[in-house]
């Protein structure tokens, strides 16, 4: 009885960890997002122009996929609550894998910015101006650290996968999963905020 209580207790703790991490995550986003709200009131011409140099196709199917990922994790996460370990580690994985398919989307979408050398410190996005620059340095820096947590949250999530393959995490001892079904479900979160910012708000 006493040992149920002191896992119960660590559960709890763990889960208020990551609640207070995720606020703090949200209190760093939400900074960004009150500074790309000025440098837009400030110059709203440029940015509308600038806005319109983003594929909203790519946005929408990132958008699209890490919904879809969303969904999957906590998919997975009742699967170990009802018991269902196998199906519990296939929905993780796809889960990882469209992760994977976010960070490669986003890829090309970077990699055609540059091509056409728009990229912070460019010749070109400097001949623009100001507006243009501010712009694109906002989106790479804040795309730039979502991607970060896209990887963040792989790395966990696949470490997820390791402790559910040797059964330390398991139908009566998955907090584990659940904090990194969290931590996804805020990566998910802070883009639905990035999409309409940089790709709709035109």
């Amino acid at each position: 009885m006493e040992a149920n209580t002191h896992v119960h207790r660590d559960d709890v703790a763990s889960k208020l960890g990551m609640w207070l991490f995720i606020f703090t995550e949200i209190l760093l986003f939400g900074g960004m997002f009150i500074v790309y709200s000025i440098f837009r009131y400030n110059h709203p011409v440029a940015f509308h122009l600038a806005g319109e140099e983003l594929n909203d196709t790519m946005g929408l199917i990132n958008t699209i996929i890490l919904l879809v990922s969303s969904m999957t994790v906590a998919m997975s996460i009742t699967a170990m609550q009802r018991g269902q370990v196998r199906r519990s580690m296939q929905l993780l994985v796809i889960t990882i894998i469209l992760g994977l398919a976010f960070l490669v989307n986003k890829y090309f979408e970077w990699g055609a910015k540059f091509d056409h050398h728009i990229y912070p410190g460019s010749s070109f996005l400097r001949e623009l101006g100001t507006g243009d620059t501010l712009f694109f340095g906002l989106y790479f820096m804040m795309t730039g650290l979502h991607a970060l947590h896209i990887i963040v949250g792989l790395i966990i999530l696949v470490w997820v996968a390791f402790y559910i393959q040797k059964k330390r995490t398991r139908p009566d001892k998955y907090v584990f999963l659940e904090n990194g079904g969290l931590y996804w479900h805020l990566v998910d979160l802070i883009w639905i905020f990035l999409f309409p910012l940089f790709y709709l708000i035109h």
